[in-house]
């Protein structure tokens, strides 16, 4: 399935040069996520079962939830600083123009339990490679990163060494 024609290629947005890969066409069309969704779990790691599915603020939400419901796993929320309501762990990393930081509940996952990361688009990794390291400091282990699009272009996957990956869209 060619899921490219559900991406609307936005030019010089957020910033001059730049152009963004909007999924919102793609969500407005409830079989096409589904089959996203399908696609997706289709290429986790059948070996091990999935305890959480860790989305990342805020279009990681959006899938995430969807993917957990099918492989019956928890949810678990990685957010800018400040918008989750109890203890956090906190990992900064870089961004092409600055830091940033992300931060999950202490509690989200256990020491032993098999995560997935999903994310809707790996860029320069900056902040899967973070999302990466919070499920480390709370002991989990990280079966797959994925994401439904992946910019090749910026080398992303160079930031999760060592890391399984799966992208259902290359640009």
């Amino acid at each position: 399935m060619d899921f490219k024609q559900y991406i609307r290629e936005v030019p010089n947005f957020p910033k001059p040069g730049v152009s963004y890969k909007d999924i919102t066409p793609l969500l407005l069309e409830p079989r096409i996520v589904n089959l996203c969704v399908e696609a997706i779990c289709d290429n986790i790691p059948p070996q091990k079962q999935i305890h959480k599915v860790v989305g990342i603020e805020s279009r990681g939400f959006l899938l995430s939830t969807l993917i957990a419901q099918k492989l019956n796993a928890g949810v678990v929320l990685v957010r800018k600083p400040g918008k989750l309501p109890y203890k956090t762990h906190t990992k900064s990393y870089s961004l092409e123009y600055g830091e940033d930081a992300i931060e999950m509940h202490v509690d989200a996952v256990k020491k032993g339990e098999n995560v997935l990361i999903h994310d809707d688009v790996l860029a320069t990794g900056g902040t899967a490679k973070a999302t990466n390291e919070l499920v480390e400091m709370c002991g989990g282990l990280v079966v797959q990163n994925n994401f439904l699009i992946e910019l090749e272009s910026l080398q992303g996957r160079g930031q999760l060494l060592n890391q399984e990956i799966y992208s259902l869209m290359m640009y």
